[in-house]
């Protein structure tokens, strides 16, 4: 059995004669294309209808049309011979003649042997003597050093092998540049560049140390210049491995804080994206939610049974509690509950990754983020712990930087012109009025955030009263210049019409003040002076607005642990002070309920007006009673519940 035969376009049977003759003069008219007469050729070699040493001369008289060097003729020669090996149906005779022709093509340097060896099959190259291994042995290497090239991975133990590379790339990012010039920053990129390729380190693991490194050195910028060479799905994946190495069981370390900020400042410079970090942190939200509602329902009905009767108490303990004598109040009570609560939920913080990561935008100024991390997180309250509060009203201080360097300005300036109270209050309202106040709208976001928990920085909330006030008077003094007409040259931020500024301007008042403001004043014991800031504000809203606002402040204590403590310790104080009133004690008792008032007035006044109702004889040492309230503490709780009316401010 024979090959099938080809239609020979080029090799005619003219030019079979003429190479056989051995005429050195004879020539192939025309050019003709390379591939298609190297097949040609090699088919009538098989077939035997031309001698192998006759192929030297039909190659000299040819003349290709697309010839361009001798590797292209080499490589196509190749090519045919593999082909035609794996015709598994071609007679021996053929078969041996192909050998031979693949021999002599290797013999005459036509075709490097390494084409051959890297194009036929094993068993072709053993026949053709191109290997000096059996074809069997030849596959069981292959697949070797393909399983080491492809799929074995390298480890390194950088304390028992050579690590001159990773020596040289720590001993490289520890320098701590100072300069952060683009010519620094290059030249280090340019010497990583240089040791991954020298010392065949490994992309990620080098992109690891990097991320270690700028871990313990935040401060250097250098770093954020380092890092977009590597790719950015790699970072997201690299620091998920980071945070599972501290979930696992066996690992009784917290996460450190410096991981948390690089994180938030890798997501913040938006080199990995916030969704695709949070996967990889525990515990799930679900698993946390479910966990910090029982906690917070115990907690709730802790605060709900404060006050309630016992009706399970024997007549001792009932004569015990009605013992008349010195009445003493815990303006504390609340607080020591809620500082117990902290401490119980220390750990929660320690563990889940979630709040760590908030504290990590926080410490990088990152409210964006943070902002989102809080909206995801508000079922669990994040910012009871410590911690995050702490940052956050950083965050805040922060924000009201510039306007209260305003408003204190403002006041050093007319303590010096006057120094009559009321002339001094005139005269720093003018002078807030004459320089334009603007508050970002982050900054009523982190208010709404803080809520009640305010109370634990009551400088930083006085700061704020004072900036709000000085808003609220800035845009009311933009309305009446000019007449609440567009003008300009106003310098309203944003070119946006005064009227308009000045209702978005109320409006954030009344959030920050029912969101944070009022809820914060029931946890601070005693301070007439917040209680008179917050008045301050109050005192510039209509008394419909200020009325709302009282409504809604007694309705959000039934959410928060802490503050409805707050509230039923309040009453239960009021009650047992209320009960021993009278004209003797009237100065001390008188006190003790002034100092309930300043935090709780809606609570303290309301108690009060229920006993009056049940008791008329308690009218008059109660109004004696009432003057040592501030006007914050009687001015609008006291007269909404009497029905008298209030002036407009």
């Amino acid at each position: 059995m024979s090959l099938p035969p080809i239609e020979c376009i080029h090799v005619t049977d003219d030019c079979l004669r003429e190479w056989k003759s051995g005429n050195p003069s004879f020539k192939v008219s025309g050019t003709v294309p390379m591939l298609r007469f190297l097949y040609e050729l090699c088919s009538t070699l098989v077939r035997g209808e031309l001698p192998l040493h006759k192929c030297k001369v039909a190659l000299d008289s040819v003349e290709f049309s697309d010839k361009e060097a001798d590797e292209e003729l080499a490589s196509n020669f190749a090519d045919i011979v593999t082909q035609m090996a794996l015709d598994l149906t071609m007679p021996g005779e053929n078969r041996a003649r192909l050998i031979k022709l693949a021999k002599w093509l290797v013999e005459s340097t036509l075709v490097p042997l390494r084409l051959f060896q890297e194009r036929c099959e094993e068993e072709f190259l053993w026949e053709s003597e191109m290997i000096k291994i059996k074809a069997q042995e030849l596959k069981n290497k292959e697949v070797r050093v393909n399983t080491r090239l492809l799929y074995q991975q390298t480890k390194f133990n950088l304390v028992r092998e050579e690590s001159e590379g990773y020596s040289k790339l720590v001993t490289l990012l520890c320098q701590g540049s100072e300069s952060s010039s683009q010519n620094a920053s290059a030249a280090t990129i340019g010497i990583i560049k240089s040791l991954i390729g020298h010392f065949d380190l490994d992309p990620n693991r080098v992109f690891d140390i990097v991320l270690e490194c700028f871990e313990h050195q935040p401060d250097n910028s250098v770093f954020l210049d380092l890092i977009p060479i590597f790719p950015k799905s790699h970072a997201s994946q690299i620091l998920g491995f980071k945070y599972q190495y501290y979930q696992r069981m066996e690992v009784n370390n917290r996460v450190p804080p410096g991981l948390y900020q690089l994180t938030a400042l890798l997501v913040k410079e938006e080199f990995i994206d916030l969704d695709s970090i949070y996967a990889h942190l525990l515990p799930k939200d679900e698993e946390a939610f479910e966990h910090y509602n029982v906690f917070s329902a115990k907690r709730l009905d802790e605060a709900n049974k404060i006050g309630k009767i016992n009706l399970a108490a024997t007549g001792k303990d009932l004569m015990e509690d009605e013992k008349q004598g010195d009445v003493t109040i815990d303006l504390f009570a609340a607080l020591d509950m809620e500082t117990e609560a902290v401490a119980e939920r220390s750990s929660e913080l320690e563990n889940n990754q979630t709040l760590g990561l908030l504290t990590g935008f926080l410490a990088v100024d990152d409210w964006y983020h943070a902002h989102i991390l809080f909206d995801r997180l508000s079922p669990l309250n994040p910012v009871a712990h410590i911690e995050i509060c702490n940052g956050l009203l950083r965050l805040i201080e922060k924000s009201i930087s510039t306007a209260y360097g305003i408003v204190h300005q403002a006041h050093l300036e007319s303590f010096g012109l006057s120094s009559s109270g009321s002339d001094l209050m005139e005269t720093t309202n003018s002078s807030v009025n004459r320089s334009f106040i603007d508050l970002p709208k982050e900054l009523f976001q982190m208010l709404a955030c803080v809520g009640p928990y305010f109370y634990r920085d009551t400088i930083l909330l006085q700061k704020v009263c004072r900036v709000l006030r000085g808003y609220y008077l800035s845009a009311l003094e933009l309305v009446r210049s000019g007449d609440g007409a567009y003008n300009p040259e106003s310098g309203v931020g944003g070119n946006r019409v005064p009227r308009l500024h000045l209702k978005e301007a109320r409006s954030r008042i009344e959030e920050a003040l029912g969101t944070c403001l009022l809820p914060s004043l029931q946890l601070i014991p005693a301070n007439p002076a917040v209680c008179q800031e917050i008045w301050e504000v109050m005192n510039l809203l209509p008394y419909e607005v200020r009325y709302r606002l009282y409504g809604e402040w007694e309705k959000d204590d039934e959410r928060i642990p802490v503050v409805l403590a707050a509230r039923q310790t309040a009453k239960l104080d009021t009650r047992r002070i209320l009960k021993r009133l009278a004209k003797e004690n009237l100065k001390q008792l008188g006190r003790m309920v002034a100092k309930l008032a300043h935090a709780n007035p809606m609570t303290v006044l309301r108690t009060i007006v229920h006993q009056i109702e049940a008791y008329r004889d308690m009218i008059t040492p109660v109004v004696d009673a009432f003057k040592y309230l501030t006007q914050g503490d009687d001015e609008g709780p006291l007269r909404g519940m009497r029905g008298e009316s209030s002036p407009k401010c």
